[in-house]
């Protein structure tokens, strides 16, 4: 199944399909420098996965931290991997470091335990 996974390059990118989003947004904070790379490189099938799991129900947006200094002072990212939940632009949840799949989806909380819909809500509306 190919990644369903948004990758914004700069902050109006990353606004842009914020704006755009009906769903919620989960924005995944990576870096490549080499403290965060191998936990953000574990990190990044999870996501993934999430990307695909709740396709209609949550939008994924991958950033770079140094591509995106705006969202990442915004919602107070200070590490990588980081994740913030966002709803109509506002932060309802957010952890940093490492995670397992069990603790992802708890971070999900009730959107894990949300049935899928269906057609095409989930989508970045582009006009």
């Amino acid at each position: 199944m190919a990644s369903r996974v948004h990758q914004p390059q700069e902050d109006a990118e990353f606004e842009f399909i914020l704006a755009r989003a009906n769903v919620p947004v989960l924005a995944y904070f990576h870096g490549v420098w080499p403290k965060a790379a191998a936990a953000c490189k574990a990190m990044d099938p999870l996501v993934n996965e999430v990307a695909d799991t709740y396709q209609g129900r949550l939008i994924v947006l991958r950033s770079d931290i140094a591509r995106c200094p705006g969202p990442v002072r915004r919602y107070g990212v200070t590490g990588a991997p980081s994740l913030v939940l966002i709803d109509r632009g506002e932060a309802t949840a957010a952890a940093s470091g490492p995670m397992s799949r069990a603790a992802l989806v708890e971070f999900l909380g009730d959107m894990a335990r949300s049935p899928a819909t269906d057609g095409d809500e989930g989508a970045v509306v582009v006009e």
